[in-house]
């Protein structure tokens, strides 16, 4: 004859069940990324390259990058192959965290978490490609030209490795505001009217956040600063589609 179970048994179990399942999506996550990153160590220096070209191709004429800790010839690469191996698994790992966190939502929140998800690491991934392929290039053009006269331009590669991915974060971080806007609104804090009013003050905080995150110059604030500034009324624009796409509620009493 089987014992029945008590009421805080039950809850036991199912707490470690989702502690288990939270093992095996963790699991999961990081194997993704150590299978790119092992993939990715016979490239590590070439990885380096293509990170370095922005800079490079604008040294003067002479300049070089050196490395002036002994092992930062074997560490910058390899640092650089892992965040690689973490930014390509971002999906997988995203994957893992929505499969363990579903379960518990309901069907309209699934319906909307799916699009967020996607749409979160579509836009980190053009922040990214943005601070690659049109900041960085300004910022070296400028940094270079202003250098004063007798001084050779010689970037630290360890430093530069920080320099680099911080400005990737940066730009990947405040290419989300759409999906903050449209979260902002999902969960009732704001509606797209309050939003709209708030545009001007919008404005001011994108240049103040730019000129805290960016390098000390002008251009490179400014090519994140325009950005923000229409990611900010995309963000608008898709709170209310977001808003016009809800059910109406039904009054009460009603058929």
């Amino acid at each position: 004859m089987s014992t029945p179970e008590l009421p805080g048994e039950e809850g036991e179990q199912s707490f470690i069940s989702h502690l288990v399942e939270l093992r095996s999506r963790l699991l999961k996550a990081v194997a993704a990324v150590l299978v790119v990153l092992v993939a990715l160590l016979p490239f590590a220096n070439r990885l380096y390259g293509w990170l370095a070209l922005p800079l490079i191709e604008r040294l003067p004429q002479g300049g070089t990058m050196i490395a002036t800790e002994v092992a930062s010839p074997f560490l910058a690469p390899l640092k650089l192959a892992f965040f690689v191996a973490l930014f390509i698994a971002i999906p997988v790992v995203l994957y893992q965290l929505w499969a363990f966190v579903a379960p518990g939502l309901y069907r309209n929140e699934r319906r909307l978490a799916v699009p967020i998800l996607v749409s979160s690491v579509l836009l980190f991934y053009v922040g990214c490609a943005f601070a690659y392929f049109f900041v960085l290039p300004a910022v070296f053009t400028f940094m270079t030209h202003i250098a004063p006269a007798g001084v050779a331009v010689m970037p630290d590669i360890s430093q530069y490795l920080g320099f680099a991915l911080g400005l990737f974060l940066a730009f990947g971080l405040c290419f989300e505001v759409p999906v903050v806007l449209v979260i902002l609104v999902a969960v009732g804090a704001l509606t797209p009217a309050q939003l709209a009013g708030s545009r001007r003050y919008a404005i001011v905080g994108a240049f103040v956040i730019a000129a805290v995150l960016t390098p000390p110059d002008v251009l490179s604030q400014i090519m994140l600063a325009v950005p923000m500034c229409l990611l900010y009324e995309l963000g608008i624009l898709g709170a209310r589609a977001l808003v016009r796409g809800q059910p109406e509620a039904t009054p009460a009493g009603g058929n």
